[in-house]
Formats: structure tokens, C-alpha cells, sequence
């Protein structure tokens, strides 16, 4: 198996209020995929879905459960500079998603801070200064 995740999907309660979301966030989906069950954002080298939770919960071969406010997971968006962080969290929040923690400096050096979609997934916005931003926003780790 290659070290690579080509795709997350998010189980979501109402794709087209999460989809909504992302739109106003500035995101564009992919026309050729998009129907009422999913929506597919192409990202750098990597794929967004949002899918139905049940659904999502039944293609998996599992009982669908009642969403808890935590996954004991979060997706990432890194940024190139403190002051964007702050901007991406600003963003957030106008197009809808909950803050649940502002942007702050954090004990390995850099600043983040934390969003939820309408679904409770966690978004960590992030300055990493160990983690340089690529031209495409992509993230190379040291060494």
C-alpha cells in the first residue's frame, strides 16, 4: 500500500447545507460529479466528499448512530501566516460554520484555531512555521 489518502468523506446530515457552506467558504464543486446524495471538491491532490451520514454509515457496513459533537477526528487547512489564520476563521464563521476556539498561539510554535461545519466535523486552521505552505498550498514535512 503507497503512503497517500486520495479522498475524504464527510458523513453529513443535509449534503445540500454542507455543500451550501463550503460554496460561501469559496469552494467550487465538481459539476460532473454532483447529485443530490454527494459532492466532490477537488482539492490539491485530494478529494473532499460530503455524503449522507447514514448513507455513509450503511455503504460502510455499520449501524448509523446519533452524530456526537466529536469525531476524535479534524481536517486540516493550513495557512501561510498568523494574520490569515485569523482571516480563514473570520471567513468561516460569516459563511455559517460555528468557531469553537479563535485563532491563538499554540505550545509547538505555531497558531491555530478551530471551526465546525453544520455537522460538527472539526476544521483546525493552522499557521505551522515547521510546515511551509507550497505555491499550491501544499504541505511538505521536514526531512
Amino acid at each position: 500500500m503507497e503512503q497517500r489518502i486520495s479522498m475524504v468523506t464527510l458523513g453529513v446530515e443535509s449534503v445540500a447545507a454542507s455543500t451550501a457552506l463550503y460554496e460561501r467558504l469559496g469552494w467550487q464543486y465538481s459539476q460532473e460529479t454532483r447529485n443530490e446524495a454527494i459532492t466532490f471538491f477537488q482539492m490539491n491532490g485530494l478529494v473532499l466528499a460530503l455524503f449522507g451520514w447514514t448513507a455513509l454509515a450503511e455503504d460502510a457496513g455499520i449501524k448509523p448512530d446519533e452524530p456526537s459533537p466529536f469525531r476524535g477526528m479534524t481536517v486540516a487547512y493550513n495557512t501561510h501566516s498568523k494574520e490569515e489564520v485569523d482571516s480563514v476563521l473570520e471567513l468561516a464563521e460569516r459563511a455559517g460554520a460555528r468557531i469553537v476556539k479563535s485563532g491563538q498561539d499554540v505550545f509547538w510554535g505555531g497558531y491555530s484555531g478551530y471551526f465546525s461545519d453544520p455537522d460538527g466535523h472539526l476544521w483546525e486552521v493552522t499557521w505551522n512555521p515547521l510546515f511551509p505552505l507550497g505555491e499550491d498550498g501544499s504541505v511538505t514535512l521536514p526531512g
